[in-house]
């Protein structure tokens, strides 16, 4: 073979290999940018789940925010002015000219008792001191207590005591959920049962909501909850995604199920 041969061949294969180290290099440039892409835009994803975390937390301890000072107002203001309207009742002199005079007196301090344990009985709700002192699971009980009217429904609670959160923001959205979804239930279901468990393990809290009422299935809360006039399932579905926690709809021959799983 000719040495002008084997010249052309060397120049053919250093020719090769220059144009594969060259596409070896062009690829792995790719790679490298489109991870670097990937990365970025990951970063850039994360950083929006970030602040909208901080903007759903912001809500919820605004609102929480809002509830004590209506509920403070509540108690001091309107609950001591509507007290002292009852003394003045009390102090009146009827004139017994007018027969109407003692039915509506009595009448006026019947609404004024009314008002006055109307009042109480939201500033509690709203400021959730039970909360505050007895934990979650003692506040649940007495919110299902104190708002089911043990004549027209079945009521029970079985919860686990051993169950704290920290913070105590976790706790209050919690509560707020559980308070959401039973006046749902007693506003919309009509149900004759009604109860509200919780069990604990290593990894999550679950709580559990039974009704026999008019319940949902998990596609009916998906659509509800992206829609405008949804307002309670919008509160519910923002305070999910700050307890990173998930709620599921189930309907089971006994009725309907809410079960809501919070990891802890």
């Amino acid at each position: 073979m000719n040495p002008p041969d084997n010249n052309i061949k060397l120049l053919v294969l250093v020719g090769v290999s220059v144009m594969l180290l060259l596409f070896i290099s062009f690829l792995l440039f790719f790679i490298s940018v489109q991870r670097g892409k990937y990365r970025y835009h990951k970063h850039l994803q994360q950083l929006k789940e970030e602040q909208q975390e901080l903007l759903i937390e912001a809500a919820v301890r605004s609102e929480e925010s809002e509830r004590l000072r209506i509920a403070e107002a509540l108690h001091d203001e309107m609950g001591a002015l509507l007290f002292s309207a009852k003394l003045h009742f009390q102090n009146i002199r009827l004139n017994e000219e007018h027969e109407d005079n003692s039915a509506l007196y009595n009448k006026g301090q019947e609404l004024l008792d009314m008002a006055i344990q109307k009042i109480r009985g939201i500033s509690h709700n709203l400021h959730s001191s039970i909360l505050q002192e007895f934990g979650l699971m003692e506040a649940i009980r007495h919110f299902i207590q104190k708002t089911v009217d043990e004549h027209l429904i079945e009521a029970s609670v079985e919860l686990e005591n051993c169950y704290t959160t920290v913070p105590r923001e976790n706790a209050v959205s919690v509560y707020r959920t559980v308070q959401e979804l039973v006046n749902n239930i007693l506003r919309h279901a009509h149900p004759k049962k009604l109860r509200v468990s919780g069990t604990i393990n290593a990894t999550s809290l679950v709580l559990t909501i039974f009704h026999d009422g008019e319940g949902l299935t998990q596609q009916q809360f998906e659509e509800l909850r992206y829609r405008k006039d949804s307002m309670g399932f919008k509160i519910i579905q923002n305070r999910l995604i700050l307890l990173k926690a998930n709620l599921q709809f189930s309907e089971r021959p006994d009725g309907y199920y809410i079960d809501l799983y919070l990891p802890v």
